[in-house]
């Protein structure tokens, strides 16, 4: 099968081109190598696949509406991964923009290379972040998702909106899968989990917002890529019983789902920490403050409808999947 993986130099992205390729799939690998963060990373994950014989890679922005065209109509696509956006709820605050241009702009000509190319089936990258205001937990893709908390968290809104306008439209089957705090090797080092790394390895103060009382449902890599891969193989369908009276917000009368996809047990920030200083063998030298706008208090996923559809079973925990990050980072960065 020919797969079009856009963001595929990408934390998330290239671990699943990887995948896709061990899978006999062709793949055709769509990045921008911006300079949101160190470039050398992006090119260290690449160089994984780079050479793969059925890999292509193409360095193009998808905000560019004609690269994006031109792609789908030269590689006829059959599924489309779509995980290139601008990430960060903390950077969305400083510069909003680029959100409005790579996660609207571009996903419509992602939405647009879809509707014109007969694609069978567009899985894309949502997030928790969604959930906002909500405090009803565990949260729910049949809860209302209408009070965002930042403007990356907005954006990921409107894709969903975006996805259905298309699904009810066109008849184009979309699903789109909300992440729960996804770690592992090969992060992004704005994330959490490689920042205290790098400050705890060399002896530098992390920031611990709000007074370290945060849970969130951390998500390990390759639960993730299980969950891409069960999902891509079946299309999304029209879901018959839904009604207006009654409307239910993970599903339609259009081809278009929605799954959160996480770990199903929320771990409490402090205990993250010392999963990493132990496995790091080093304490953390810690600076409590307050909560930053944007920040969801607590993200705890209820997988009921991924376990329920694909059989989903997320087997890492924390301590299995931080020992493993802390292997990686230590080769990576030779500490």
């Amino acid at each position: 099968m020919k797969i079009l993986i856009t963001g595929s130099a990408g934390f998330i992205g290239s671990a699943l081109t990887i995948k896709m390729l061990e899978l006999g799939h062709e793949v055709i690998g769509i990045d921008n190598h911006n300079d949101y963060y160190n470039a050398r990373l992006k090119e260290d994950r690449l160089a994984r696949h780079l050479n793969h014989d059925n890999y292509e890679h193409i360095r193009a922005d998808i905000v560019d509406t004609k690269a994006v065209l031109d792609i789908f109509k030269k590689y006829s696509p059959q599924i489309v991964f779509h995980l290139a956006a601008q990430a960060g709820v903390r950077y969305s605050i400083e510069n909003p923009s680029s959100y409005i241009n790579s996660n609207l702009v571009g996903f419509g000509n992602i939405l647009e290379g879809c509707r014109h190319n007969n694609i069978q089936h567009l899985v894309y990258a949502s997030s928790s972040s969604v959930y906002g205001a909500n405090t009803s937990m565990p949260f729910s893709i049949h809860h209302n998702v209408d009070h965002p908390l930042s403007l990356y968290a907005a954006t990921k809104k409107a894709n969903e909106l975006m996805a259905h306008s298309y699904s009810h439209l066109y008849n184009l089957p979309t699903t789109g899968l909300r992440f729960f705090t996804v770690y592992g090797p090969w992060d992004r080092p704005d994330m959490a989990l490689q920042k205290f790394a790098k400050a705890i390895t060399s002896g530098e103060i992390i920031n611990i917002f709000n007074n370290g009382k945060h849970q969130r449902d951390f998500t390990y890599i390759d639960d993730i890529i299980e969950g891409l891969t069960k999902v891509a193989t079946e299309p999304a369908l029209p879901n018959y019983d839904w009604t207006s009276d009654n409307p239910d917000p993970g599903t339609s009368k259009a081809p278009w789902r929605l799954y959160n996809i996480g770990n199903n047990c929320p771990i409490n920030l402090m205990d993250y920490i010392f999963a990493l200083e132990k496995a790091l063998g080093k304490k953390a030298k810690k600076n409590y403050l307050p909560i930053q706008p944007g920040d969801v208090l607590n993200t705890y996923a209820n997988v009921d409808d991924l376990v329920k559809k694909f059989n989903y079973k997320p087997k890492t925990t924390v301590e299995d999947g931080i020992n493993k990050f802390v292997q990686w980072f230590k080769k990576y960065y030779e500490c």
